[in-house]
């Protein structure tokens, strides 16, 4: 009986800690103003004194979610930024992801470790590629969306156009939760549809032009659009929208107000056995990303987890899954970009930093004892292969450690030619390459080029364990083994790839690694 009368008591505080817990990545097509908004929302939820825009120019007006040099010289994101800070009783962990679709894998990881997505929409562009590709990511995952459509302040489609955009080509319902007061340079604020409560920059007379348009807009839209439904957003069905101006932080408190009444509390996770609760009292974790040289002066190598269940304490050992050994968690730490500090205590939705030194990579699951593997942090076969060439021949060994540690990190992929032939990197896109040769030589001092190779597919390979074998021996010179040691097949063309899988039909052919679940 006083067993389960402590053990209520125990988890009532716990429950509390990860309901208030808001865990979400914002997404969006290149220069929509997704970075310019997360440095507003950090800085409306008091976390730093004054927001930098990604084009300012300047030491003092550095963006703080934008860390890496290559990131501050081109003006864009290219690695995920993780950001924790309390606002209106609620722990957000705030995640940006890059823009670039060079990027899309860091990004897609990204999104196996957030309950919500704010999608940043421009304006005047309505809904682009990228946020297509995106939002079709999230819908996978059934994520919820929050919409955020910004830089209202500047030249723009109509509202009821945006609207009717989002609504046909995602086919998702829009539930407009503000609305512009005002356009382009006479926009001045957002009217709040549920609280009928106006957030303005300037007094208006209700003769101003701005707030008859107001009223005329608002009884369109009671007439024509869905009321916010909690039960359809938390489905992935609906997305409630917010319109704004990040630049001229217009908008920014409605989205993190709403962010904190209705934005998902930690959801369950699937692993391969079963789903995980976030209540659940043991704690378990995944690795999804991994992030080295943060601070170059001490070659840190940071491994990102989010808490799926339990709470977290300094000091605690947990089991690491995959190699089956003990992991004591000395120094775990929270973050904000490039800035820390440690983390005494954590509970399920947390994001938090755990240094190590390789032995944790992406996908890893940790757990207080359970054989656990979280699933669903994928792998794309690159579509870019290039053969590395080294300027320095002395400097072999520490190109072999630093081509690992990023490879690692997700950086590019590694294949190593199985007949002794020099590394090849694959990629998504020519961007990744430039960030490879430009952290070669700033973080180890090793100068690289890069060559073409006679491949342009890699796939990777499954079967019986003697055909496998078989066929890597007939097709040594073609054949190579990722990270992992996993064995890919590199291929000349997609008719030499299609040719090689008819004449090998007990063998399968892979263009996704799931790290955690059988490749397919």
């Amino acid at each position: 009986m006083d067993k389960t009368v402590t053990a209520t008591a125990a988890e009532t505080p716990l429950a509390a800690e990860i309901t208030r817990r808001r865990t979400f990545a914002i997404i969006s097509h290149p220069d929509a103003g997704k970075t310019t908004l997360t440095e507003r929302i950090l800085r409306a939820g008091g976390a730093i004194q004054m927001a930098g825009n990604v084009r300012a120019k300047g030491e003092r007006r550095r963006t703080r979610s934008d860390w890496m040099g290559i990131e501050r010289d081109r003006g864009i994101s290219v690695v995920t930024s993780v950001m924790t800070f309390e606002y209106g009783g609620c722990i957000f962990n705030l995640l940006d992801t890059p823009g670039h679709e060079d990027f899309s894998e860091d990004t897609y990881r990204t999104l196996t470790a957030v309950d919500a997505a704010v999608m940043v929409i421009d304006a005047a562009k309505g809904i682009e590629a990228r946020t297509r590709k995106l939002f079709e990511i999230c819908r996978l995952r059934d994520i919820p969306i929050v919409t955020f459509i910004n830089k209202m302040d500047r030249e723009s489609q109509d509202p009821f156009a945006l609207l009717d955009e989002i609504s046909s080509s995602l086919a998702l319902d829009v539930s407009p939760a503000t609305w512009p007061v005002g356009r382009a340079a006479k926009f001045v604020g957002t009217y709040d549809i549920h609280k009928r409560e106006l957030h303005v920059t300037e007094e208006l007379d209700q003769s101003d032009p701005r707030m008859v348009q107001l009223g005329e807009e608002l009884e369109l839209v009671e007439a024509a659009l869905p009321e916010f439904d909690l039960e359809s957003f938390n489905a992935g069905h609906l997305t409630p929208v917010f319109f704004g101006s990040a630049m001229k932080e217009i908008g920014v408190t409605d989205l993190l107000d709403a962010l904190a009444a209705f934005g998902p509390p930690p959801r369950d996770q699937a692993t391969e056995t079963r789903n995980v609760r976030a209540d659940e009292p043991a704690l378990t974790a995944l690795v999804f990303k991994i992030q080295a040289n943060m601070d170059p002066n001490h070659r840190d190598r940071m491994a990102f987890a989010r808490i799926c269940s339990g709470k977290l304490q300094r000091g605690m050992r947990l089991k690491h899954v995959r190699i089956g050994k003990q992991f004591a968690l000395h120094t775990p730490q929270f973050f904000f970009a490039r800035d820390r500090q440690l983390a005494e205590e954590a509970f399920a939705g947390d994001v938090v930093g755990i240094p190590n030194h390789g032995t944790l990579r992406i996908g890893d699951t940790l757990t207080e004892g359970e054989d656990l593997r979280f699933t669903g942090v994928p792998y794309f076969a690159p579509e870019i292969l290039r053969r590395v060439r080294l300027d320095d021949a002395m400097k072999a060994k520490k190109l072999r450690q630093a081509l690992t540690e990023l490879a690692e990190e997700g950086v590019v992929q590694l294949f190593r030619p199985q007949d002794g032939a020099p590394p090849i990197v694959g990629v998504v896109g020519t961007l990744q390459l430039d960030v490879l040769q430009s952290r070669l030589k700033g973080e180890y001092g090793v100068a690289i080029g890069f060559e073409s190779t006679p491949y342009n597919l890699a796939r990777w390979v499954t079967g019986p364990r003697e055909r496998l074998e078989a066929f890597c021996m007939a097709n040594r010179t073609a054949m190579a083994d990722d990270i992992d040691g996993d064995p890919v097949f590199l291929a000349s063309s997609a008719f030499m790839m299609k040719r090689t899988a008819e004449g090998n039909p007990e063998l399968t052919f892979h263009d996704i690694k799931q790290i955690g679940q059988e490749i397919g």
